[in-house]
Formats: structure tokens, sequence, C-alpha cells
């Protein structure tokens, strides 16, 4: 009996044991189906935050451009994305793509083949990884497009066409101002495919989808912040490498008490020497407060006038001021950096309307490396402080922040901390030095993304100057970061003091770090200062420079520096449906601009046989009214005229472009014009207007190359449809910001 019982026992378990194993089997089995995209999808297009994707062979191809190196514009091509980074070569294979915060920059590069493109900045980026799946990730077997463009695995019954061109339409002027990264719109009615989510209940970047309309911008995963731990107000003694320079005082005839000071000095490094020490006090309050420190490997020495030491500050220029009401900004922003904004700033006790000719928003790079030391750290401040009394700081003309650099930068205050020349004269002398490395490169990169925030004061319609003041050379490389600075919009200025001796040279990290960093080489971006005790004389030209707005070229980017003409066929031949699918990638193309009367205007024309000028550039002032003016541009039907057209956009439009605006015209027809085209668009070209020419279904190729600038081929675009003009939304903003970056910086 006994025996039976265990007999059956064991059968039992080994069937058990069995069944286990089959169904682990099974699992295993199971395979995650990878959906396969085209060399020419862009990350922008899919609503998915997070997917594995297969890319075909034969991506690595010019004609699939691609922005940024290593983290990449959304509307970049995934799979030649893939093999600019590495992850897959020109055979294809598969790719694993998480989307992430849009950036202020994108660097270009050549890398495996593949020439990467620089853009100032976008609303999505993206990153691609080798292609296996993220532990407790689940990844869906279809992708889910911004158009009506599915993958083989279909998830739903195909909508009609009609469908689609409601979908289109109803969202077109549905907007904030932000728009999908195709320029087309984002139809997340029919969204069902599950996106990536951690099987576990943990945090995670990916927002989790729904199936209701919402701004394309939650699909963007958000990165939290953290306050910053408040500022310690005296640096470390730290020891400067022999790397950057040092000075010797010399031995000139000076004040008894003076030299007094210099001969202790003197005896305590033949003390140190005697005990084998270093020489190069840097930190010590004796040394910096003389300036008596070597110089690496110079034999040159300097004489300092010790009446230059005792002058007390210039007179402030006094400038007429208003009393105004003064309201604070948004919450502190997190630098990623020690910050030394306080968090709850005390209000100010009066606010002035400041010098209402130099509206713009400034960031002082200050000096607080070893190598100037206490007494110049001073002479800096009180430069600074002259700067200040000088610009006339109030809220309606120029703000001024300061970011004190070393080894790391930091905030001293931002643009709404102060908004009259006393309080902050008075903040810049409570200033402590730093100390550390020269590192202007790391504080460049610093100030282009943290420092002109919303949240930091910055009003968006006053340009960005940043004010670099070096002594001698920096520690590290400027020419990148001054790149990416120029392209988000920052006028940079250099103040160099006391630069590299003959013998220092060679200490240089970066020869001509000054042509490399500025918005222009023509000298108006640079001021070289002899000596510390010669800075005073500069206040004046440097206040000039700044306010001379006129001239900040660096403030005019591709998206803000424009007066954009749309020249809009309105002929039998469109139809009322097919013209309200113009509106709308008329309104798309419009929304991706920054539109004030400051920054980039938008105007209109309708053509048949006639002209109507449907508004002008100095009509609408904001984005909004802009996109509400197009809505209601109403169809007129009739003949097609599209020489007179483009005369008539000339003399009713671009004559009245301002001076510094780039003169942008798009035109969008559907036929063969009546009338000659070639002499209009050859006048308008000669008049500065760069001209864009996009024919749909029955336009004539060659009046669309005639019409558009040159090259044609970058200038001239054709659709066989009405429906498929949103494939050029970002075709045409990228070869605009293309363009306008490589104009030359002499």
């Amino acid at each position: 009996m006994k025996a039976t019982v265990i007999a059956t026992f064991f059968g039992v378990f080994l069937t058990c044991t069995y069944t286990a194993k089959e169904a682990t089997k099974k699992t295993k089995k199971a395979k995650l189906y990878v959906p396969q995209i085209d060399c020419d999808v862009k990350a922008g297009k899919i609503i998915n935050p997070e997917f594995i994707a297969k890319c075909p062979p034969g991506c690595q191809d010019v004609k699939y451009r691609v922005y940024g190196t290593d983290i990449y514009a959304s509307f970049s091509s995934v799979c030649n994305a893939a093999i600019h980074s590495g992850i897959i070569d020109n055979t294809g294979g598969k790719i694993l793509v998480q989307k992430v915060a849009g950036h202020s920059g994108y660097r270009g590069s050549f890398s495996n083949g593949v020439r990467s493109l620089s853009l100032p900045r976008w609303r999505e980026s993206f990153l691609v990884s080798e292609g296996k799946p993220r532990k407790g990730v689940t990844y869906p077997s279809t992708l889910e497009y911004s158009s009506s463009k599915t993958t083989a695995v279909k998830s739903e019954p195909k909508k009609t066409e009609q469908d689609l061109k409601g979908m289109k339409i109803a969202d077109t002027f549905n907007t904030s101002g932000k728009a999908s990264d195709q320029g087309d719109t984002v139809h997340k009615e029919y969204q069902t495919t599950p996106v990536p989510t951690p099987a576990t209940q943990m945090a995670t970047t990916t927002p989790t989808p729904t199936t209701t309309m919402t701004d394309p911008s939650t699909t963007v995963p958000q990165l939290t912040t953290t306050t910053a731990a408040a500022r310690t107000t005296a640096a470390p003694v730290k020891t400067r490498p022999g790397l950057h320079r040092v000075r010797d005082m010399g031995s000139s005839s000076v004040h008894p008490a003076y030299a007094s000071v210099v001969a202790a000095a003197a005896r305590q490094v033949q003390a140190a020497q005697g005990r084998g020490q270093n020489t190069a006090f840097r930190g010590t309050s004796t040394f910096a407060s003389v300036r008596n420190i070597l110089r690496h490997n110079a034999s040159a020495q300097r004489q300092e006038p010790f009446a230059a030491f005792q002058r007390a500050a210039s007179a402030p220029v006094h400038l007429a001021m208003e009393i105004d009401s003064w309201k604070p900004g948004l919450s502190l922003f997190d630098t990623g950096f020690s910050s030394k904004e306080e968090l709850n700033p005390k209000p100010l006790e009066s606010t002035s309307q400041g010098n209402q000719n130099c509206k713009v928003d400034l960031s002082f790079l200050m000096d607080g490396s070893w190598s100037i030391g206490k007494r110049r750290f001073q002479l800096q401040k009180r430069f600074l402080g002259n700067v200040a009394q000088a610009l006339g700081i109030g809220s309606a003309g120029p703000l001024m922040g300061i970011v004190q650099y070393g080894d790391d930068p930091s905030t001293e205050f931002n643009l709404k901390t102060y908004a009259n020349s006393k309080d902050l004269r008075n903040a810049i002398e409570k200033i402590q030095q730093k100390g550390g490395l020269s590192n202007v490169g790391k504080a460049l990169s610093f100030v282009n993304k943290n420092f002109f925030l919303d949240a930091n004061g910055n009003r968006g319609g006053a340009p960005n100057v940043v004010v670099v003041i070096v002594d001698g050379w920096p520690t590290d490389r400027v020419e990148e970061a001054s790149r990416l600075a120029r392209e988000s919009g920052i006028n940079i200025f250099f103040v160099t003091v006391e630069g590299a001796a003959q013998s220092e040279k060679q200490n240089v990290i970066e020869p001509n770090f000054v042509d490399k960093a500025v918005c222009r080489t023509s000298g108006f971006y640079s001021i070289n200062v002899p000596s510390w005790f010669s800075l005073h004389k500069v206040v004046q030209p440097l206040v000039k420079r700044v306010c001379d707005t006129d001239r900040l070229a660096c403030s005019k980017t591709c998206l803000n520096a424009a007066d954009i003409g749309f020249v809009i066929d309105g002929s039998s031949s469109v139809g009322t449906g097919n013209f309200r699918t113009v509106l709308q990638f008329v309104a798309n193309i419009s929304k991706e601009f920054e539109i004030s009367d400051t920054d980039t205007r938008i105007g209109a024309v309708q053509y048949t046989y006639e002209q109507r000028l449907e508004f002008s550039f100095d009509k609408y002032s904001t984005k909004q009214d802009v996109l509400n003016a197009i809505k209601r541009i109403s169809y007129w039907s009739g003949g097609t005229s599209t020489g007179a057209a483009i005369s008539y956009a000339s003399e009713q439009l671009f004559s009245k472009s301002k001076p510094n605006k780039r003169k942008i015209m798009i035109l969008i027809t559907d036929g063969r014009s009546y009338d000659d085209v070639s002499l209009p668009a050859m006048a308008a070209h000669q008049n500065g207007v760069i001209a864009y020419s996009i024919g749909v279904a029955w336009a004539a190729p060659d009046e669309l190359e005639a019409i558009a600038s040159d090259p044609a081929k970058e200038h001239s675009f054709f659709v066989d449809e009405f429906d498929n003009l949103y494939r050029y939304v970002n075709q045409l903003i990228q070869n605009i910001c293309t363009e306008f970056n490589s104009q030359p910086r002499n």
C-alpha cells in the first residue's frame, strides 16, 4: 500500500514538472514583433514615446537629414540618426528610440559616414540605442503616427479620407503656439496602441498616453528639477595649476605701508621655500591682496602704482529715473550648478523705468578665478557697478544679472532680482570671490541653458546679451559653447584684461579664442584692456555697444528675424475643401516661428486673376492673432495669374519689410499661370526676397523653379495632392534655418 502511494505521488510530481517546463518553453518562444519603419520616418512623426523598430538597408543618404549629435532633434530621420550614432550601419537593423525633452541647441558633426546638421533649438529630442528591450518595459508591435500612416500590423480600421481631412482642419487652429513635429496636426483621437509602461509601480519619465486630444508636448518626458542648495559666502582656498598665468609685482618704489606688506609676503615665500613648500599662494589673503604671485615661466614683471590701488570709484553718471511698480517673476529654476539666488527675495523698495533706449537683457560673466587676485576682483566689481549705473537699469530699459565663474559657474542674481541701478550696485559690492580656474566655456554653456529663462526674468522681446570679463585667457575651450549660444540668439561680448605676454602664449589652450566666440569678428564685440587699472575707461564704450540693438546680430535667429509673406492661389481649380487644407499648411508653418512686432512677422496675399492683401506684416503682432487671421481668409475662386501676384506681393508686402528682416516669400499654387512668372520672380530676387515655391497637382515644374530662389532644389517643392502638403512643413523650416545659419560671421 505504501509503495503504491509513493509511486502515485511520484507520477503526479513528474507530470507537474513536465507541464511547468512546457509552459516555460512556450513563454520563452514568444517573441516581440518589431515593426519596420522607412528611412524617411522622423521621430516626431511617431507618437509613441519609446519604441523598438527595424530600419531597412540603404538609409545612409543625404536626403534623410539628421540634426544633432548623440541627442537628435525629433524631425531627424530616425534610421539615419542611428547610423550617425553607430548603432547600426547602412545594412539596417533593430534600434531602440526614446523621446526626451527639447534642447536649446543641436550640434552638427560628421560620424560613421553621416553628416548631421546644427539647429538652434527644437521642442522635442530623441536618443537611439541598441534595439534590446529594457527590463520591465512593454513595447508596441504597432507604431502610432501623427498622420494617417500606420505600420504593416494594423490595430484598427483605416479612416476614410474625409475623416482625416476633418481631423486635420479641426486641429489646425486649436493651438496655443505649439505644433506637432511634422507641422501637421496630431490625430490622437485614434491612438489605441499602448505605449511602453513599466510592469512595476515605479515612477518613470514616460507619460501615459490617453485617447483624448492632447497637446503634442505631453508626449515628451519632462525632467524634474530640484532647487539648488543655498550658496556659501566664502570660497575655500585653492591652488591654481601652473598652466594658468601668475603675476609678479616687481620692486618699484611704493608707499611705505604697502612696501612693508610686500616685504612680509616675500619673507613668507623664502620661509616656505626653505621648507620645500609651493610658493604659489593662490588663496592666501596676503599674497592675493597684493597680487604678488609669480607668473608661470615668465620673467616679465609689472609695476602696479599704489595711487591706482587707492583711487576711489568714479563719480556715478546720474540718469533720470521714474518710479513704477515691480512685479516679481516666476519661481527659481534649477541650474544644475550651485545657485546664489534667494528663494524668497525681498521686494524692492523702488523700481525704475530705466533707459528706454536700451532695452536689453544682460548677463555679465565675472571672473572669480584665483588668477585675478583679491585686489583686481574688487576693481572688477567697481567696474560692474559703474556699468550698472551708466546703463540706467529699469523695467522698461536694460535688466542685468551676474554669473560668477571659476571651476564652475553660479548665478549671483538674475534679471528679475534688481530693477534699479542703486540696488544692483549694492548687491555687486557684496559678491564674494569663488576662486578656481577660468572655465569660460563651461560658463557660456551654463548661461545658454539656464540664465535666459522666463522664470529668471527674460522678457522675450529684449535682445539677450552676455558680456564675458576674462583675466588673461580661459582655462577651457570656448568655441563650441559660444557657437551654441550664438545659435540660440545670444549676443556674446568679450572684455579681455591683461592678455598673454609673448612668453605666456604657449600656455593658452585655445589661440584666438575671442574671434571664435563673438557674434561677429569685426571688433565690435570685443574690447581688450591692457591693465585692470584702465578698466574704468571702457565703461561708456561698452554701454554704447550693448545698447546698439540694431547691431546685435546674434539676436537674430532663423525663427525670429524674418518677414514671411504667403502668396496663396485662390483659383477655381483649388476648391473650397482644398483651400482649407492650404490654410492649414500656412498655419502650421506660421506657428513654428516667434511672432511679434520685433520678431518674425507674417503677411498674406490671395490671388486669382486679381490680387487681395489679406493682412500686412504690421497688422498682427501675436501668434494667436495671426492664426485667427489665417482661419478667417475666405476662398475667392477665379483664374491663375501667378506672375501678377508676385509683383503685387513685392509692392504691397515686401516693400514695407523692415531693413533688418529677412524677406521670405512662400507661394502655393496648383496650376500653370496665365501670365509670365520669370520676370516678376527675378525682380523679387534682386530686391532681396528669398522665394519658396510649393506646387500641387497640375502646377508646372518649370514655373516652380523660375519662382524659387537658387538653388531651386532647396527652394521648390511639389506634391501630388493637397493632403500631402503637411510633409513639407518641417522641410521648409529646416531649409530656412540652414540658410540662415550659413551666413558668414565677418
